[in-house]
């Protein structure tokens, strides 16, 4: 990689543009970047770094630090422009970082977005843009570079303050540097991932010893009382052995547990034995006790049989004279039938003859029968009657709505008369109506113009009060902003003037003993220049430029604000006095001069002008709309006009066919009434006569049946007498009378029969009891116990449950245990992988975290790679550091711990004069620098050979040659000279004055008032 130019634009102390020319700094193999302090040499080294990287190195990329000048006027953006040539292409990249711009419209700043841009040169097209994209540009230039920015801020820019403190670092430090530096992370992630492994692996083995655990637990369970003389063994998930501890105890539990299974077999067998011999006599008692309970219970039911002999006896007696009597019920059920059925008839014939006349009091069913034949002939001859009646009844009701109809009709002529009068004074006002709707029509429309422009007006008005009271307080804000303005811009300039009075002693403050004065160019300092009282120092000057700048910038946004309010206060009042835009009823240009006139019209003049506007506006827009609706007002009425005209003459026509209609029924109701004088007799109405007739009819019909009904039930009764006394006679009884006292209900019979049943049954079954020969010899010992029997037999019971319970738990545990036990093993053969592959990796793990007993020196993975990489740094310093010293020193890696350090990373020097070795840490100051410069130079060849061999024709050295005598001085330049063999340019960033006169080649950086600059310096003069 070699740099060919670097443009630098209001970046860091520059103010303005800056172009570097390192081709032609690079000419003469070793160039000089110096300057004054602060000046901005290290600032041309972060330019480098941002236009490669789009950042700057170190703190000074630190959140909230700005890479813009404040020296840069507000117009000219932030820029670095850098051309070099990486792999083989030319390219040129152009970076902007995020910064604070001019609005285009308006006043204020915007921020501006960080900007990226890669060309390339093609030799036949030039220029060639590749990439806007910041992420895409860094992806290409790492790649090409093959360097992260942290490596070429090592490598490249050489910082000797870092490699300084690396010689005197630890093993910790220098791992960090050298990590960053190699980026051995992969070395580090390995650690990592076999450790977690390691934890995992770990975790696994755990989980299955605490499954083997847990079934060792239930095995315990399951033993019962053989857990508790051989205890499961005291041993941790993840400790050695614990699978076989496990195994083995549970074998013990197992052969206990079958020792137990056989003795209660054997206590199971005795008891069974028990148990049948106690059920034997139990069972011998028991139908002992059965059988003398039954001959004792036969004895008394026999006793109880023979004293119900004589009720027995009565029973049969009277059941027999009950059935007897049975054979006269169905007689005498006929008598009675008879008997109820005479008293009805009876009863039906007086009621008939209550409803009958005097004379028929007496009458027999044939005369009542020839008298209802003859009022049934005379209500057949009222038929013809009948209809007249009703004829003349539709006749009245035909002249009822005659009458009606004549009423209604009347009223609908007097309606339609009235209302035919008035016709004329109708039609002529909604004529009247539809012509003043017509001349209204044009009204809303010239009113709504002059509402619009009210309106306007009034919002104009509104906005007028509210701007003039805001372009009050804008002049008030610009009042204070000027005067803010002027105190803090006399204040800067008081404490510029007090700063310059006294820069004599801020530079002295700066001098070191035995260096050149940057004024003079002296080493010595005799009498350096005291601050006075009251000094100001920088800090606060430039406090107080940038309180000013603000107090500036307020000022400016108070004028533009209050321009603004007077705009568009100006354009609400022309607006409101109804006077084109920029002018008022009192003048356009006294806006500034007073903010209200006594000519504007106010707010409240104007609200009633539109108030009034609109009222007017809606009264005539009713108005307007009302042409319609009085046109189909008019249209109504002239319907209505011929439809009541057209119902009056209908109803004069209708009352002349009543009055024909009238006189026709008059007529025939006249010849109606004669014809039913005659009929209805001394009756109302014919119909009424009918009714008498019929009830007379019905009456007669009712007497004739209940006389013949009664003439028959006596019969009926008479015979049926007859009947119950032969009955009663053929059944062997005196009289019915006492045939009915002896008859019994079926439910009586039944429970008599019942009774003489159930002792004859009883007295059966005592006999063939008595008859029975065991009974009678079991009566004959003495009492059965069978309540002992039952004792001994619970007893024998129990003690069989007891032992069929403990044998089938003794044969329940030995196969739960078995089953457990084969768990186990199942548990223990899947959990040997398991371990075997996590001892495998807590090796692995244990080994390269440094651990391990098999690693002697205590070294981790990424301090093993790194020390490798540490031979490689050693040995390619020692041959430029062997120049340097003259041969004395050689730089060596060391593995040895130091205490209770872990090894890997040490560095000593060997002293050629002294022959002993020892560590960097002593080397003197002169020493550490050439040293650290040899390691800087070594380590950047180490990490371009790492980065593929890209060639890094560039390199900065930064600071620490004041440190050298004038020989060491010309050997380390010797060196620095002789990396132009493999064709590089280096810079050198020193204050040292004897520089400035042994290289000729020099880019000086001025500090200047208005930003610092840069200066290329060759053999044959100065350019700017």
């Amino acid at each position: 990689m070699r740099l060919h130019r670097l443009g630098i634009t209001a970046f860091g102390p520059f103010g303005a543009t800056q172009e570097i020319d390192f081709d032609a700094l690079s000419a003469a193999g070793i160039f000089l970047l110096h300057g004054p302090t602060g000046a901005g040499k290290t600032s041309v080294l972060d330019a480098v770094c941002y236009g490669l990287y789009g950042a700057v190195p170190g703190a000074r990329q630190s959140p909230g630090t700005s890479l813009r000048s404040d020296h840069a006027p507000a117009d000219l953006p932030t820029e670095i422009r850098l051309e070099l040539t990486v792999g083989g292409r030319r390219l040129e990249i152009t970076r902007s970082p995020a910064q604070p711009r001019p609005k285009r419209k308006g006043d204020g700043f915007t921020t501006e977005k960080a900007q990226s841009r890669l060309r390339e040169y093609v030799p036949e097209e030039g220029w060639r843009a590749l990439s806007r994209s910041s992420q895409e540009i860094g992806e290409e230039i790492t790649q090409l570079i093959g360097m992260s920015r942290d490596q070429f801020c090592q490598v490249v820019l050489l910082p000797q303050g870092d490699f300084a403190r690396f010689l005197r670092a630890d093993a910790e430090a220098r791992g960090k540097l050298l990590g960053r530096l190699f980026d051995t992370r992969r070395f580090a992630a390995v650690e990592e991932h076999l450790a977690e492994l390691r934890r995992s692996a770990g975790t696994q083995v755990r989980a299955g010893d605490e499954r083997i655990l847990a079934v060792a637990q239930r095995i315990a369970q399951a033993a019962g009382p053989a857990a508790e003389e051989h205890p499961l063994p005291g041993i941790q998930p993840g400790e050695p052995g614990l699978a076989d501890a496990v195994l083995e105890w549970a074998a013990t539990a197992r052969s206990g547990a079958r020792e137990r299974l056989d003795i209660a077999a054997c206590v199971l067998s005795a008891a069974e034995a028990r148990q049948s011999a106690a059920r034997q006599a139990l069972d011998a008692e028991r139908e002992l006790a059965g059988l003398q309970q039954r001959y004792a219970e036969t004895r008394r039911r026999a006793t109880e049989v023979e004293a119900g002999r004589d009720e027995h006896d009565q029973a049969q007696e009277r059941l027999r004279r009950a059935r007897k009597a049975d054979l006269v019920a169905p007689a005498l059920e006929l008598r009675e039938e008879a008997g109820r059925a005479h008293r009805r008839a009876g009863a039906a014939r007086d009621r008939s003859r209550a409803g009958l006349p005097g004379e028929l009091a007496d009458a027999g069913a044939e005369q009542v029968t020839a008298l209802e034949r003859r009022l049934r002939e005379e209500l057949g001859a009222l038929d013809a009657a009948r209809r007249a009646e009703r004829r003349s009844a539709e006749i009245d009701r035909e002249r009822a709505a005659l009458e009606r109809q004549a009423g209604a009709d009347d009223e609908l002529i007097r309606d339609a008369q009235g209302w035919l009068a008035g016709w004329e004074t109708t039609r002529q006002r909604l004529h009247a109506r539809i012509e003043g709707a017509q001349e209204a029509a044009t009204r809303p429309e010239l009113l709504a113009g002059r509402l619009d422009p009210a309106r306007r007006r009034l919002d104009a008005a509104r906005r007028r009060d509210t701007l003039a009271a805001q372009a009050s307080d804008a002049e008030d804000r610009l009042t204070e902003a000027r005067e803010d303005a002027l105190t803090t811009g006399e204040t800067w300039l008081g404490l510029r003037e007090r700063r310059l009075r006294d820069i004599a002693a801020e530079l002295a403050r700066e001098l070191v003993e035995g260096e050149a004065c940057p004024v003079c160019g002296s080493a010595g300092h005799p009498e350096p220049a005291r601050p006075g009282d009251g000094h100001v120092d920088q800090a606060t000057e430039d406090a107080a430029q940038a309180a000013h700048r603000r107090a500036e910038q307020a000022r400016t946004e108070a004028e533009h604000a209050l321009g603004a309010v007077r705009e568009r206060y100006a354009a609400a009042r022309a607006e409101a006095a109804d006077t084109p835009d920029g002018q008022t009823a009192a003048g356009g240009g006294e806006a500034g001069d007073g903010l209200s006139a006594a000519s504007e019209p106010t707010v409240g003049a104007l609200t009633e002008l539109v108030d009034t506007l609109t009222r007017e506006h809606a009264e005539a827009y009713r108005t307007a709309t009302g042409t319609h609706a009085a046109r189909e007002a008019l249209a109504a009425a002239e319907r209505e006009q011929e439809q009541r005209a057209g119902d009056r003459q209908q109803a004069e026509r209708r009352a002349a066919a009543r009055t024909s209609r009238r006189e026709g029924l008059d007529a025939e109701q006249a010849a109606l009434a004669e014809v039913l004088a005659q009929a209805r007799g001394g009756s109302s109405s014919v119909t009424e006569h009918a009714a008498l007739l019929q009830r007379r009819i019905a009456l007669l019909v009712e007497a004739a049946e209940a006389l013949r009904e009664e003439e028959s039930a006596a019969a009926r009764l008479k015979e049926a007498d007859d009947r119950l006394a032969d009955a009663a006679f053929r059944a062997g009884f005196d009289t019915p009378r006492d045939a009915a006292a002896t008859m019994l209900p079926d439910s009586r019979q039944r429970a008599l029969q019942h009774r003489i049943d159930a002792w004859q049954a009883e007295s059966a079954a005592v006999t063939d009891r008595l008859a029975e020969a065991d009974a009678r010899t079991a009566a004959g010992r003495p009492p059965a116990d069978p309540g002992a029997a039952q004792s001994l037999y619970d007893r024998a019971e129990r003690l069989l449950r007891d032992g069929a319970g403990a044998h089938t738990a003794a044969r329940e545990r030995c196969a739960e245990l078995g089953r457990l036990s084969r768990r186990a093993a199942d548990e223990v053969r899947a959990q040997g992988p398991v371990r075997e592959e996590y001892e495998r990796i807590a090796r692995l793990a244990g080994l390269t975290a440094g651990t391990s007993a098999d690693n002697e020196r205590k070294m981790r993975l990424e301090s093993y790679v790194l020390a490798a990489r540490l031979e490689q740094v050693a040995a390619a310093a020692t041959a430029r550091l062997r120049r340097m010293s003259s041969g004395r020193y050689t730089l060596v890696h060391s593995d040895a711990r130091t205490g209770g350090r872990r090894a890997g990373l040490g560095l000593h020097v060997i002293d050629a004069w002294t022959g002993r070795e020892r560590d960097t840490a002593t080397l003197s100051g002169g020493e550490t620098f050439f040293a650290s410069l040899a390691l800087a130079l070594g380590l950047a060849d180490v990490v371009t050979d790492e980065a593929g061999g890209v060639r890094l024709d560039t390199l900065f050295i930064d600071e620490g040659f004041g440190s050298l005598d004038d020989q060491t001085l010309d050997e380390v330049l010797d060196v620095l000279d002789s990396l132009r063999e493999r064709d590089r340019s280096v810079g050198i960033v020193s204050h040292v004055a004897d520089l400035r006169r042994r290289i000729p080649a020099q880019l000086e950086v001025v500090k200047e008032r208005h930003g610092s600059a840069v200066r290329h310096r060759a053999a044959d003069g100065v350019s700017g």
